[in-house]
């Protein structure tokens, strides 16, 4: 079979196009991870293409599917990405599927998985506007620590390690962004302090391979983006089973998901985020998972 034109785009933001500068780690571990699912694609007779969501010049509709990689700048363009995706939606076809996608932008979500019976680290909501002091919130919920995050949000941005010696400094400095955006707090878990947080990568249904992210020392943000270090992990049969059924409560037919977890006051897994929309799968971890992550788009563009 021959393409005149690459049958699948693979979905970055402006930042990740191109090659890596030299001594750009971080851009070259992307790089690398989206190596390993172009080979397997193009193993499938399925030629792709790394794009930029935002590339003025891109037929979307030329494409068989768009599949959302690296596009790490939404949640700080949220208006004009939504306005894109809602164009693109209706040109091709989306991995994951588009109302997934849409679903997991607001991290709201977590309460819809806890109310389905998954075992989620304790959630509230802040609604925009809200006024009710952080101190207030916190003891409401009896809770000597928190986090505090934007509901719509990735890379720990403006997330905040609160208690009630510094809750009102913290939602002062957050004063502008919780007038105009959801936010969610949630206990802090010491575990991750200790241990860390565990994701697994559940490709095609299966879950492939795990890793655990370590905050560096003094810090509680195990991304990369803060200094953490990461790490290969052998998942427990409970943590499997947790990502299973997290993947299965959501209730969409998903080609890839990445579950992260954290220890909870008793040991067993909890959910922190179930992450569909632009994970880092850190297929370089363990390769071999390129293979049923490829397999999943092939059967869903019916290839």
């Amino acid at each position: 079979m021959t393409h005149s034109h690459p049958a699948v785009a693979l979905l970055t933001d402006p930042r990740f196009t191109g090659e890596a500068a030299p001594g750009d780690w971080y851009h070259r571990q992307i790089l690398d991870d989206d190596a390993l699912l172009q080979k397997a694609l193009t193993a499938r007779e399925l030629p792709s293409v790394r794009l930029s969501w935002d590339d003025p010049d891109a037929d979307w509709s030329a494409f068989r599917a768009l599949v959302f990689r690296t596009t790490w700048d939404y949640f700080e363009r949220f208006a004009e990405f939504s306005a894109w995706f809602e164009r693109v939606r209706t040109q091709t076809i989306l991995i994951n599927p588009p109302d997934a996608l849409s679903w997991n932008m607001h991290k709201g979500y977590l309460q819809e998985l806890q109310q389905k019976g998954v075992p989620v680290v304790p959630v509230r909501m802040i609604p925009a506007g809200s006024s009710r002091p952080l101190a207030s919130l916190l003891s409401e919920a009896g809770w000597g620590e928190a986090v505090i995050k934007p509901a719509v949000s990735g890379g720990a941005r403006l997330t905040y390690r609160i208690r009630p010696s510094n809750a009102a400094e913290v939602e002062q400095l957050l004063k502008p962004h919780l007038a105009r955006e959801d936010f969610l707090l949630q206990p802090f878990m010491p575990d991750i302090l200790t241990t860390g947080e565990d994701s697994l990568m559940v490709l095609n249904g299966e879950v492939t391979h795990a890793v655990r992210k370590v905050a560096k020392p003094g810090d509680y943000r195990v991304q990369d983006d803060h200094g953490g270090t990461v790490h290969p992990h052998t998942a427990t049969p409970e943590q499997v089973q947790l990502a299973l059924d997290t993947v299965q409560a959501c209730g969409f037919s998903l080609a890839y998901a990445r579950v992260d977890m954290v220890a909870g006051p008793g040991g067993a897994p909890l959910l922190m985020e179930l992450e569909i929309i632009e994970p880092e799968l850190w297929l370089r971890v363990h390769p071999p998972s390129a293979d049923p992550f490829a397999d999943a788009i092939q059967g869903r563009i019916g290839s």
